[in-house]
């Protein structure tokens, strides 16, 4: 997976083939794709061991909505210049998603599946508490979380503590806690 990774950073996705994986791990294409049935499998199987040694695989339950944010917020990764290189990287992968369904499809179930429900966990576990009213539609609030962390990328900033503290603080917090009727698009005319 490290040879995948190594790549991804030096060729793009386009550019990148199992020929070119297997000749940088030193195996061969066949048992490549013994393990992974395409590329876009085992780009995003690297990327998810990648990741999973920076980000959390799941958020405890502190017994409250704002103690579980402040633990999401506390699991976010210092980001050094290796890990702003790859952010980029990621980029460039979101890039190349458009132009091929099967990354596509394998990014947006793994690599954004797993931010949105270890989300979704918390408001929920945060409705069951009756911290958020029940008739909120939580289904967005994860991607607005993903996709501001998305922009910073694309700034060529990686989504540091401080940025997602305060985009929980000032957008993700106020949106779910806020009154029943004072959602915004349920309170929006349809003219």
């Amino acid at each position: 997976m490290q040879a995948a990774l190594a790549g991804l950073a030096e060729l793009g996705y386009d550019r990148l083939t199992m020929d070119e994986i297997a000749a940088r791990a030193h195996a061969g294409k066949g048992a490549l794709y013994r393990r992974w049935p395409s590329k876009a499998t085992l780009v995003v199987d690297a990327i998810v061991a990648w990741r999973e040694r920076f980000a959390p695989v799941s958020v405890p339950d502190t017994g409250s909505l704002r103690g579980d944010i402040e633990a999401m917020i506390a699991a976010v990764p210092a980001f050094d210049d290796t890990l702003q290189r790859q952010m980029a990287v990621f980029a460039g992968l979101a890039t190349a998603a458009t132009r091929d369904p099967e990354l596509k499809a394998e990014l947006s179930s793994t690599i954004l599946g797993r931010p949105r429900r270890l989300l979704r966990g918390v408001l929920d576990r945060a409705v069951a508490r009756g911290e958020i009213p029940q008739e909120r539609d939580l289904e967005i609030v994860a991607d607005i979380l993903i996709g501001l962390n998305i922009l910073q990328v694309l700034l060529g900033e990686a989504p540091n503590r401080d940025y997602v503290e305060r985009v929980f603080r000032n957008v993700i917090y106020p949106l779910v806690t806020a009154p029943p009727g004072s959602q915004g698009p349920s309170t929006l005319s349809s003219k």
